[in-house]
């Protein structure tokens, strides 16, 4: 028993850190542990069937169990999914969920690097990929993770303008989601997505960016028209410059203007006159 529990994992040895006085502690708790151990068999088998009510256990198949013998894990890592045997008194297990959960982070205001006070809230998804470390490294996996993905979108956000945090929020989402995963991983915790809810803005800011914005937009509105402006009198002028050339243009242009004047204003009296006539006044 006791050279079963000198193997026994500990988060600690995993983490390349060394635990003083481990071997000796091993080896003066040794004797105890195996009667400890034996005793408990004795009683489990001489209390059947009402043992099996307090030893046998369920976890679900998104579920795994974390078990503790007297203080140490027990060898072969976390048990589940289905029915697993703990021992009365020596043995305590802890359930964890290995189904993906999201947490949204609060709106932290952030100076940016331009100066520029913002207020942006996020949403974290992620999962326990490791049930023995997030049970042995750190005491409450889900509320570490929250309070370092806050301190972690707060670093981020204050390395950008205010337009790269407009315009890139999945580039933003991208590095808060390494930064985390690599801060987590050795909490036994995988994250899968970082997401940017909402970027809010001071309302004096808001009023001169939509200034600046409608300024904008005038321009281009001006723009626009001194260029329709331009194409139509090149269109005019070759138009005319056609008519010029050709009499028979003209007088063309000049029954559909009488026709156009008879269909809409039929009030008009219309004395139409030769155009070999208005040619020889224009000479």
């Amino acid at each position: 028993m006791s050279k079963r529990q000198s193997s026994t994992f500990r988060p600690n040895d995993m983490d390349g850190d060394t635990v003083i006085g481990a071997n000796e502690n091993e080896e003066s708790s040794g004797g105890c542990a195996m009667i400890l151990t034996i005793l408990c068999y004795i009683i489990v088998v001489f209390t059947v069937p009402l043992s099996l009510c307090v030893c046998i256990k369920v976890v679900q198949e998104y579920e795994r169990a974390v078990i503790f013998r007297l203080g140490r894990l027990v060898s072969g890592g976390a048990k589940g999914p289905g029915i697993f045997f703990v021992l009365p008194c020596i043995e305590q297990y802890t359930k964890c969920d290995l189904r993906t959960i999201s947490f949204d982070i609060p709106p932290q205001e952030v100076l940016t690097r331009d100066s520029v006070t913002v207020s942006v809230d996020a949403v974290v998804y992620y999962k326990i990929s490791n049930p023995t470390v997030s049970v042995a490294n750190v005491a409450d996996a889900a509320h570490s993770t929250q309070l370092l993905a806050q301190t972690t979108l707060r670093n981020v956000l204050g390395t950008k303008n205010l337009t790269e945090i407009l315009a890139e929020r999945d580039i933003i989402s991208q590095d808060m989601q390494n930064t985390l995963d690599e801060a987590t991983d050795r909490w036994g915790i995988k994250v899968e997505r970082v997401e940017i809810k909402d970027v809010r803005l001071p309302l004096q800011l808001q009023r001169a960016m939509a200034a600046e914005a409608e300024a904008a937009r005038e321009a281009r509105a001006k723009v626009i028209a001194a260029e329709g402006e331009q194409k139509a009198s090149k269109a005019l002028k070759e138009a005319a410059d056609i008519m010029a050339d050709s009499p028979a243009a003209l007088q063309l242009r000049y029954l559909q203007t009488l026709n156009s004047i008879s269909a809409e204003k039929n009030s008009t009296i219309i004395f139409p006159l030769p155009m070999d006539l208005l040619t020889h006044f224009v000479k």
